[in-house]
């Protein structure tokens, strides 16, 4: 069985943790490679909802190897209400494994946070100011907290100090917030450290030996690719690298052990927060398409952009995750629609087109989509577990997303259960 990353190929929320957790049933681990709890998850298994935020989604397994890997950035304060979470509801947790290289959000990450998208007023980001920008400065700048620093209390107290020094001045205005109080915040994550331990772990062997084996490793990432900082609708992205090249690095696997690269998109778009989104419907559709398909965020909550099918993002996602297959979900939510639109080229301000993404901000904040009509179908499609179950104009549908993409899909969603799927001929062994 081979090394399988699940990626976003928009802007995120595409229904990655259902894709994740089907998979994880066959799988002898899911890592998740990078973000942090400004990622949501939700997995609808009958009439109980999970939404999870650090924790792998292959976790409702029980005794399934769940890792956070060392790309990931850590709020404890989350991680361990997740995990208290999942012991009220019966869950056995006890196959999570968290990297002790992984990276601690601490408090003063949250107020960095909040003063920096404070500060920059009307032009703000929109971040989740979950302190996930500011965790992954301090990592690049070497004054980072790790997992492993909590489980020794004179090395996280010496570490702490540090981190806050270069800071005061920036975050003089919260000078007397208890949360940046030196010993209370030691305490603080030392009890955490104490009570995490078991699940703390040298976790790259964890994928080398299932690897090794033979099994199925599934590498999950959060957000999507056109908000990864490098290659993303910068400065309008995470902090992290959510394409499926950084599954190695927050994982800590060679390039060798990736075989598959499946790319999850909603069969519309959606974006949460500022930011260029060239199909965004301001319109009766927009609406239509909100509702429809429950878009508001896990994490926070907010409302989502939505806009028609953006061939354009998705090539350019195809190119820079090296995707093998597509996995569409949310098909249902477009039944009613008739006809529907599909953006298969930008135009600019002055009516320049653009068929590839464009590279150049300035233009892709004023570009528009240009579109083909396709028809829509009226059939109730939950019940569809065959493509062949699907209506003439649902398969036309993802006839032509394959087409224009070169790829072929792997599976395709019709609701929001964990039934409610298509498993096609071409995610063979991994379907079966």
């Amino acid at each position: 069985m081979p090394g399988l990353v699940i990626v976003g190929a928009q802007w995120g929320d595409e229904g990655k943790g259902k894709v994740v957790d089907l998979l994880a049933e066959r799988a002898d681990a899911v890592i998740r490679f990078q973000g942090g709890n400004n990622a949501g998850h939700t997995i609808v298994l009958g009439e109980e909802i999970y939404k999870f935020h650090l924790i792998p989604s292959g976790i409702l397994y029980p005794g399934k190897l769940c890792v956070i890997g060392n790309g990931v950035v850590v709020d404890l304060r989350v991680l361990s209400e997740e995990i208290e979470g999942l012991r009220r509801r019966h869950i056995d947790a006890s196959g999570l494994r968290i990297s002790a290289n992984a990276h601690l959000i601490m408090p003063y990450h949250l107020l960095l946070d909040e003063a920096g998208e404070a500060k920059l007023g009307s032009r703000e980001i929109g971040t989740t100011k979950r302190g996930i920008g500011p965790c992954y400065a301090d990592k690049a700048a070497r004054l980072g907290i790790r997992v492993q620093d909590v489980l020794d209390e004179k090395i996280l107290k010496e570490k702490i100090t540090a981190a806050i020094e270069p800071k005061r001045q920036t975050l003089r205005a919260y000078a007397k917030d208890p949360r940046l109080d030196l010993h209370q915040m030691t305490e603080d994550f030392t009890s955490f450290g104490h009570r995490l331990e078991p699940y703390i772990a040298d976790t790259p062997p964890i994928a080398w030996k299932a690897l090794d084996d033979g099994r199925l490793v599934v590498f999950e990432g959060a957000q999507g690719t056109l908000l990864d900082i490098d290659h993303g609708t910068y400065p309008f992205v995470t902090s992290s690298n959510p394409i499926a090249g950084a599954a190695c690095v927050g994982a800590g696997v060679g390039p060798k052990s990736i075989d598959h690269v499946w790319g999850v998109t909603k069969a519309y778009s959606t974006r949460v927060g500022a930011g260029p989104f060239p199909t965004e419907l301001r319109d009766g559709v927009g609406d239509r398409l909100r509702e429809a398909g429950a878009e508001f965020g896990t994490t926070t909550g907010r409302a989502r952009r939505c806009g028609w099918l953006d061939i354009v993002a998705l090539r350019y996602s195809v190119r820079v995750n090296g995707l093998t297959a597509l996995v569409i979900t949310k098909l249902d939510v477009l039944t009613g629609i008739d006809p529907l639109q599909v953006a298969v080229g930008y135009v600019g301000p002055e009516g320049a087109r653009f068929e590839d993404f464009p590279y150049h901000q300035s233009v892709l904040h004023s570009a528009r989509g240009e579109t083909v009509d396709l028809p829509g179908w009226h059939e109730d499609i939950s019940g569809a577990r065959e493509i062949a179950d699907l209506p003439p104009a649902a398969r036309s549908y993802l006839d032509f997303i394959e087409e224009r993409l070169g790829i072929p899909v792997a599976m395709v969603g019709v609701g929001p259960g964990r039934d409610e799927i298509i498993w096609t001929d071409v995610a063979g062994e991994l379907a079966r």
